[in-house]
């Protein structure tokens, strides 16, 4: 029970992390300390399928699937059939708990050659909780949870290109209505879009072997704010930007194998460094305890478009890895922002895959490095998918953990009644 309460108070202080790191930032060039991005709702960005989990978080520019509305929506364009609904199922942090988990339902159905509609419901269950005061007295029980859902809209613009746009409700109840620091809490909700492109040519050929390459864009999650308290904070949601390229080979008949590379970016403030209390300004003054005056960095306190252009250079660029003769360098920090997803699949028959991927992301940001393994089985009318996590660096809310995916081709039960 202590694990879980511990779980729950880092989750509850995520959604405040952004401003305390504003006044705790220490200011000295040359520093070590990690400067990582945060947002509230971040189950928004975890792998929700096996199969994109197999291949190292990879998705943007993969051949379409019925979890396409998570990667890129744009690709159901191009998907085969007509109809599908998949499940997922994500186990979280089983190795302290057994009560948290992440459930994912997405389906797409076409309504003629150029126009594809898409849906998906992302829920993550945080388990039951026992809510307690100082005194131990038990205040409540309580089960945390978050859900977006989301509906969107593909449309084929061209021979090799189409777009999408999506729209999103998100839903967060961390607290259950309890007091957070003095506060009143409540849900916290708000909606988000999507935006979308994808590009398929299916007529490269490379050594006498057919190929299809593939380009996907998706800036996923532009929306507004959340509050969780009544207080004057809100934090950003994970508005991301996410690009990548796939090169799908197929070698004879029967065995094909594809290439995947993503990479992805925040799109919200950078937390800057403050001058400390006692601290001289250039024009003389002494910074007092209650001053928040920004040394390196840009302005967090902004509205949602301006960070969506500003997160491409507000970074103070101070710690040691990031600092050039002595001086700070913002430009390596941003490019240190990016994460990068490769994978590798190989289809036998198209009813047997094998998958391999890898993720990365700078130490200074979150330090995240894993390696990721799948296979699929596909029938006419079934289709499993199984993603195994194997951390490099640090433990991982998904090491030793099996996640599956279920998907159900209606097109395929068409052929095999007829």
């Amino acid at each position: 029970m202590i694990k879980k309460i511990i779980l729950v108070l880092l989750v509850l202080s995520a959604t405040y992390s952004l401003a305390k790191a504003q006044t705790t930032a220490n200011d000295v060039i040359g520093r070590d300390a990690p400067n990582t991005i945060t947002t509230t709702v971040p189950f928004l960005l975890i792998a929700p399928d096996s199969r994109a989990g197999g291949l190292g978080d990879a998705g943007v520019a993969t051949t379409p699937d019925v979890n396409s509305m998570h990667w890129n929506p744009a690709k159901y364009s191009f998907i085969q059939n007509d109809v599908g609904v998949a499940i997922s199922y994500t186990p979280w942090l089983r190795q302290l708990v057994s009560d948290m988990n992440l459930a994912y339902v997405s389906a797409y159905k076409r309504i003629n050659k150029e126009n594809v509609f898409s849906a998906s419901l992302l829920y993550f269950d945080l388990g039951s909780i026992q809510f307690r005061d100082i005194n131990n007295a038990l205040l409540r029980d309580f089960t945390p949870h978050e859900f977006s859902l989301d509906l969107g809209y593909s449309r084929l613009l061209g021979e090799k290109f189409s777009g999408s746009v999506a729209m999103r409700f998100i839903y967060s109840n961390l607290t259950g209505g309890i007091e957070v620091q003095g506060s009143e809490s409540f849900p916290g909700k708000t909606v988000a879009a999507d935006v979308a492109f994808f590009y398929h040519n299916d007529e490269i050929e490379i050594g006498g072997m057919p190929g299809t390459l593939m380009w996907g864009l998706n800036i996923s999650n532009i929306g507004a704010k959340i509050s969780y308290t009544t207080n004057e904070y809100r934090d950003f949601i994970p508005t991301n930007f996410r690009t990548g390229v796939g090169y799908l080979m197929k070698l004879d008949d029967h065995n094909e194998f594809m290439v995947a590379v993503d990479i992805n970016k925040l799109l919200v403030p950078t937390p800057p460094v403050y001058y400390n209390s006692g601290d001289v300004l250039p024009n003389g003054d002494t910074v007092l305890p209650s001053d928040e005056i920004i040394k390196y960095g840009k302005d967090p306190n902004i509205s949602i478009g301006a960070s969506m252009f500003s997160s491409w250079t507000d970074a103070p660029g101070v710690a040691t890895a990031f600092v050039k003769d002595n001086q700070p360098s913002p430009f390596r920090e941003e490019l240190a922002e990016f994460t990068i997803s490769a994978g590798l699949e190989y289809w036998y028959d198209r009813q047997f895959a094998l998958r391999l991927g890898y993720f990365n992301e700078h130490e200074y940001k979150g330090n995240r490095k894993y390696f990721t393994v799948g296979a699929g089985l596909k029938m006419n009318v079934f289709g499993l998918d199984f993603a195994y996590l194997i951390p490099t660096t640090q433990a991982n809310p998904l090491q030793n953990t099996l996640r599956f995916t279920l998907t159900f081709d209606v097109g395929g039960l068409a052929d095999e009644k007829s």
